[in-house]
């Protein structure tokens, strides 16, 4: 049988009832409660609570040496107690930083400042148990350590310097992890992580550049992330002196109004850097909500100054161009975009007749019709069929799509653009509706212009089918309703309902 009075002993030692409690504990915070930070600070909280209040009622104080008058196995379990109550304590400091302070809510990579304050709770929390719990003079101890702490600084010169400098980088914070930073030396990046020896920056190229800190905090950077996560972008271009500036500076206006990537606000502005007898140089000055899109913003602005200048006339030069020069250009280069070979050369600019030979599309140029609308008008309606295609001849037009009293812009159309592909050869209607943004002109092919090139080259139905199925997956990507792997399934049903619609 076993001793009662022996159990009691070893239920009332405070050894046992401090290792009870911390284990429950400890497996209620750290394995339990690990993904809910405020519960396992408040479980945290309460353990050591307990534990306090537990030590104090044996008399044990954690932060007092005991007297030697005790014996050695009591001063042992009041060790192992005390032991047990500062680790706990530094758990919860440590857990308090994570919640309260500003470092939780920063990605693993950069939290060089939180490890560090980490780092001191456990020091200060070793040096507690050597002094309150082992009795050494952590003065001494200190005092002492300082050769070795001299040979250990001069060894670890290069390296404490990152250290203390990534400190300083953390703590006033010139950038953060995600943000684009372009260096002195002309390596631009974006920060990935921060630690205690150096910053690793991504490169648009895919390729990992590692700054140490003490050169990142002695470099002169620019952090093209901040005050905010826009992004400026100016480009250039020039053309010959054949019309009025203000003229030209009223189509760059039209090509940043056609955009699909720029923002809006701060409203984009054109300005006139220069004017000679030969050229007129202009500015386009605009933002992107983030520089990770600048180049692509770049590339689409660039595409639409050359569509919207050869819609409206105007041809290129480069600064200082003579004024002479002018005249020993091409006939071709003279006959502005869209005179009497409009229709053949919008057909030329679009993919979908791209497979029609010269015959084919001089043929069907013959049945297209020149349509205008104002600015602010309505060129087609949601849902509606369309039984002609619209190829955006000059101007700017905007596709919103409506979902109740809430509208979404898809897209806007330039030079080039077409719209009512759907209605014209499957019967589907449109997305969303169309608006002009400007005064726009548009050439109209129409069903019983197109049917019978149609008649005659069955085939052209399977290559109509294979564009606008691609058509079709890049604009529900856009909307979120597909991936493109979906356009090689919906060719067939595609080719089907041409064929179906133009009776082939």
């Amino acid at each position: 049988m076993f001793d009662d009075t022996a159990v009691f002993r070893i239920i009332a030692d405070p050894l046992v009832q401090t290792s009870v409690l911390a284990m429950i504990g400890a497996s209620a915070t750290h394995l339990l409660l690990r993904r809910h930070p405020t519960l396992r600070l408040l479980g945290q909280l309460a353990l050591f609570f307990a534990l306090t209040v537990l030590l104090l009622s044996h008399g044990i104080l954690p932060y007092r040496p005991e007297q030697p008058n005790a014996s050695e196995l009591q001063r042992a379990v009041i060790d192992m107690a005390k032991i047990i109550w500062w680790a706990n304590a530094a758990w919860s400091l440590t857990i308090i930083v994570r919640v309260f302070l500003i470092f939780e809510r920063q990605p693993r990579e950069g939290r060089l400042v939180q490890d560090l304050i980490i780092a001191i709770i456990y020091v200060g929390a070793i040096l507690s148990v050597i002094a309150y719990v082992f009795g050494a003079p952590v003065g001494t101890l200190i005092a002492t350590s300082g050769a070795v702490a001299i040979i250990l600084g001069l060894a670890l010169q290069s390296t404490l310097s990152d250290v203390f400098s990534g400190i300083a980088l953390n703590l006033a914070k010139p950038y953060s992890i995600g943000d684009w930073l372009v260096l002195s030396a002309g390596i631009e990046g974006k920060v990935i992580e921060t630690n205690w020896r150096a910053t690793h920056l991504l490169t648009g190229g895919n390729d990992l550049v590692i700054v140490p800190n003490s050169d990142l905090a002695k470099a002169r950077l620019t952090n093209l992330s901040s005050p905010d996560r826009s992004h400026g972008v100016t480009l250039t271009v020039c053309f010959r002196a054949s019309t009025a500036p203000s003229g030209m500076v009223a189509v760059m206006r039209s090509v940043l109004l056609s955009s699909n990537l720029i923002l809006s606000q701060p409203e984009p502005s054109v300005q006139i850097l220069s004017l000679d007898g030969g050229a007129v140089e202009l500015a386009l000055v605009f933002r992107v909500a983030d520089v990770a899109i600048a180049s692509n913003a770049k590339s689409e602005i660039l595409d639409l100054i050359y569509r919207h200048a050869r819609a409206a006339g105007l041809s290129f030069a480069t600064p200082g161009d003579p004024a002479g020069s002018a005249s020993q250009r091409s006939e071709a280069d003279e006959t502005p975009f869209g005179f009497h070979t409009t229709p053949h050369r919008l057909l030329d600019s679009i993919p979908l007749f791209a497979s029609l030979t010269d015959d084919e599309k001089e043929a069907l140029a013959a049945t297209m019709a020149r349509r205008t609308f104002r600015k602010d008008e309505i060129m087609a309606e949601q849902g509606a069929v369309l039984k002609s295609l619209m190829i955006v001849r000059s101007g700017v037009a905007s596709i919103v799509r409506r979902d109740g009293a809430h509208g979404t812009e898809l897209e806007r159309l330039a030079p080039g653009d077409f719209f009512g592909e759907g209605g014209l050869l499957t019967g589907a209607g449109e997305t969303g509706t169309i608006q002009a943004l400007t005064f726009v002109v548009v050439y109209e092919i129409t069903q019983d212009g197109l049917a019978p090139l149609m008649r005659d080259r069955p085939a052209i139905a399977d290559e109509l089918a294979s564009l606008l199925s691609k058509r079709n997956a890049s604009e529900s990507l856009r909307l979120g309703q597909g991936h493109g792997a979906v356009a090689a399934t919906t060719i067939r049903p595609l080719r089907t309902r041409i064929r179906h619609l133009f009776n082939l």
